[in-house]
């Protein structure tokens, strides 16, 4: 039971860390910065990905290590299979903003980084995928999509 409870704690404090990460970064980013502002959000991007790492990590143990519910609780719930779409879907449109990021992050800090529009939709796309995915959790929550 304290096995579960602390994964379940990694798992909510990993989605609170991603919430903030990606509003921070969007709050943040404009169409031009200095490298060093770039450089601020490269970190906050690395906070993110620390924290999805964590997320997952947490996650799979919760669903395949037998921990809590069982294993088909998931795995035959239609919500869930969605819910996981929209991580990776996630995961996938954070690759180009992190590359993007470590790649600019390091020069004269004074200089001007103009910032792709594309950067912006995929943090946007992300942020909206990352909002609806605490209401599937919650309909998964109640047995909602189980088709057992």
């Amino acid at each position: 039971m304290t096995v579960e409870i602390i994964l379940r704690y990694l798992h909510f404090i990993s989605i609170f860390a991603i919430v903030g990460s990606l509003v921070s970064e969007h709050v943040l980013l404009k169409r031009e910065m200095r490298r060093s502002e770039l450089n601020k959000v490269a970190r906050i991007d690395a906070v993110y990905g620390l924290a999805a790492i964590t997320l997952l990590a947490a996650g799979l143990i919760l669903w395949l290590g037998s921990i809590g519910k069982p294993a088909e609780f998931y795995s035959k719930n239609w919500i869930f299979h969605i819910k996981i779409s929209f991580f990776i879907v996630i995961g996938l449109l954070s690759i180009y903003p992190t590359i993007f990021f470590i790649k600019n992050r390091k020069g004269n800090t004074d200089e001007i980084v103009k910032i792709p529009q594309t950067i912006f939709w995929m943090l946007r796309l992300e942020l909206i995928l990352v909002f609806i995915i605490p209401l599937l959790a919650g309909l998964m929550a109640k047995g909602t999509g189980l088709s057992i």
